[in-house]
């Protein structure tokens, strides 16, 4: 029963520690806002399909004779 309520105490002690830290975030951990929300790979394959289907718009377009 000692070896249990020794490791209950450690773990209050340790909780106690971590209530006190809560909202102190060191300044290394924070995101500075240097990178992309997404991917470069995502953002390539985004911007593909937007201008390949304008441009795929605009023939279609031109070779119909300005009748959609």
């Amino acid at each position: 029963m000692t070896m249990s309520r020794r490791l209950a105490d450690r773990k209050v002690v340790r909780f106690e520690k971590n209530i006190t830290r809560r909202g102190a975030v060191p300044e290394t951990t924070t995101k500075k806002g240097n990178g992309y929300p997404v991917g470069p790979v995502v953002l390539g394959f985004f911007v593909f399909v937007v201008i390949g289907s304008s441009l795929f718009q605009i023939i279609r377009t031109a070779t119909s004779g300005g009748m959609a």
